[in-house]
């Protein structure tokens, strides 16, 4: 059972969005499923010449300053951190992570946690565009292409930094998130799931992201969102 809980979030120059992620964070850190189990966020403020730091720092997280620019060597560089200053039992402690430019909703943490209790190793969310976005219904058709009707379970086969969770012990043992600039979080679940590590893919619980195209990292979600094709005209 996962007795303590950290959240990574990689920041590039996310004075703007960081704050309302943040906010959202520790809204799903008190949720009450998750009373007396300890949450600490760390944020990774990668070569950030505005204010997130010192943003990060307001909103009570743990900041921890790189100049790496990128997103795989963040995300590893912040659980690293955690795994190396708050000691006790990897057994006892889940990875989550998300993004600065994202809304994790009050249950992420809690539904985390329940699929753990339950076996599982690591929890591999979707993510949502605001529904004002013009590009929501275009993405959401896109996006669940695959979904079964008639609500069976969706095992979807997306995977984002934005809506993760991992056991520590399991990230150890599939060797963390590599150092790539795009692409670490597709990569670290591979690696678990090549180690034989228990993944679950969950639509449950999806992370609002924001739509904008042009994203920190090249060739991410920004880059999908732009290269979707467009609406044809009768």
């Amino acid at each position: 059972m996962s007795t303590r809980v950290t959240v990574v979030v990689p920041a590039h120059d996310e004075e703007t969005l960081l704050p309302g992620a943040l906010a959202a964070v520790t809204a799903a850190a008190r949720h009450p499923d998750l009373a007396g189990i300890p949450v600490r966020t760390v944020v990774v403020a990668d070569a950030c010449r505005d204010r997130t730091a010192v943003l990060a720092r307001a909103a009570g997280a743990t900041v921890l300053t790189t100049d790496c620019r990128n997103a795989g060597a963040a995300r590893h560089a912040g659980v690293r951190h955690a795994l190396d200053n708050w000691g006790g039992n990897l057994d006892d402690h889940w990875i989550a992570t998300t993004d600065a430019d994202s809304t994790v909703p009050p249950g992420w943490l809690a539904h985390q946690l329940a699929q753990a209790e339950a076996g599982w190793e690591a929890v591999v969310g979707t993510v949502t565009l605001p529904p004002a976005s013009p590009l929501a219904a275009r993405h959401r058709a896109l996006y669940e292409a695959t979904r079964p009707a008639g609500g069976v379970a969706w095992h979807h086969p997306h995977v984002h930094g934005a809506n993760l969770g991992v056991a520590a012990a399991a990230y150890v043992d599939a060797g963390g998130f590599p150092p790539l600039a795009t692409g670490e979080d597709r990569a670290l679940v591979a690696a678990l799931e090549l180690r034989g590590h228990r993944v679950l893919r969950s639509a449950h619980v999806p992370v609002l992201t924001s739509a904008r195209l042009d994203a920190r990292a090249p060739d991410g979600f920004g880059a999908f969102l732009a290269s979707m094709p467009h609406p044809t005209t009768a």
